[in-house]
């Protein structure tokens, strides 16, 4: 009997908690102007996952989860032992390339030179042909040597071209394995801090396999779903308001970037008038970039809170969702509260 009466008391204390909170949110609703939709979520950042672009070896990780790094910033270094080795015989492979194309072009002038005194010995023998000092079969000789020596030197001139085009495919060949090199050292893309380090030196990785994930917090934003009345009538740019569970007294400027075309989590038909507004869209609101900047510091995602969206044309925010940003001295209040 006594058990029954401990269940019946923990029942009324948990649906009177619950009333009240349903009762607390209803107030909050309330007290909104009907131009202003909110909704709860989380703070989130742009993610980015430094990858490597080739299959294999770690070689080096130079940052740890938590620190903040700059575009550019150097985060890891792939094995290039075996790249090098390769870089090291294309560069012989130029080499030999270019040596050919000094060999040709001494080949074309002793070619120039044959075709040259071939036709000076052919220009003789015209013009001792005309006082029969010669006979017409070696004047046809000598022509002979002439179209020879000509064609030696059309041969000698492809030749040329042939050993430019192996120079220009060997070093083609050396900037690409010099690319890959470039490649395996992994650099920051942009400015933000480090999430997670997905490899350690010696993991060997696949073409692309993630090394790094960071997030750029000057890229930070929040979703939220409304319904479909308030989602038809909040507009991309439209002011918008973020207060943190974490920091309650603070309230955060913000603009609504996204509105979604789809339902979410709706059916795909939906026939009544009724259902239709139980269809929610998801709706994104981002913190300006110059503001995060300022405050870069005390950034951190995951926390969650509310949204507050000024919907239509409408620009009258109530005075508890006036832009109020913490000092250092008004966060060490509220940390300390």
């Amino acid at each position: 009997m006594k058990s029954l009466r401990g269940v019946l008391i923990v029942l009324v204390v948990i649906v009177v908690a619950a009333g009240g909170g349903y009762t607390y949110w209803q107030s909050q609703q309330s007290e909104l102007p009907g131009y202003i939709a909110s909704g709860n979520g989380r703070i989130e950042a742009e993610e980015i996952r430094v990858a490597t672009k080739y299959a294999g070896r770690v070689d080096a990780v130079l940052v740890d989860e938590g620190d903040s790094v700059t575009a550019g910033q150097v985060l890891a270094h792939m094995d290039t032992a075996e790249l090098m080795a390769s870089k090291a015989k294309a560069a012989a492979e130029v080499a030999s390339a270019k040596q050919g194309i000094a060999e040709a072009k001494a080949e074309i002038v002793q070619r120039e030179s044959e075709l040259s005194f071939s036709n000076q010995q052919l220009t003789r023998a015209n013009e001792l042909v005309k006082n029969n000092n010669i006979s017409r079969e070696q004047v046809d000789q000598r022509r002979a040597n002439r179209d020879v020596a000509r064609a030696a030197l059309s041969a000698s001139q492809s030749r040329l071209t042939s050993a430019e085009r192996n120079v220009e495919a060997a070093e083609a060949e050396q900037r690409r394995i010099q690319v890959q090199i470039d490649d395996s050292v992994l650099r920051a893309p942009r400015d933000g801090r480090v999430q997670y380090r997905l490899a350690e030196p010696g993991e060997v990785l696949a073409g692309g396999g993630p090394v790094i994930t960071m997030i750029d917090l000057t890229d930070v934003y929040m979703n939220v779903f409304l319904p479909t009345r308030q989602a038809g009538l909040a507009f991309v740019g439209n002011e918008a308001r973020i207060v943190l569970d974490a920091a309650p007294e603070f309230v955060i400027p913000a603009r609504v970037s996204f509105v979604a075309d789809d339902a979410q989590f709706t059916p795909r038909e939906v026939e009544t008038k009724s259902e239709r507004d139980k269809l929610m869209f998801r709706v994104t609101v981002r913190i300006d970039r110059a503001l995060l900047a300022e405050h870069i510091k005390r950034v951190k995602t995951g926390l969650p809170g509310e949204t507050y969206i000024m919907l239509a044309d409408h620009n009258d925010w109530p005075q508890n969702l006036m832009p109020n940003l913490p000092d250092d001295a008004a966060l060490r209040r509220s940390l300390q509260e």
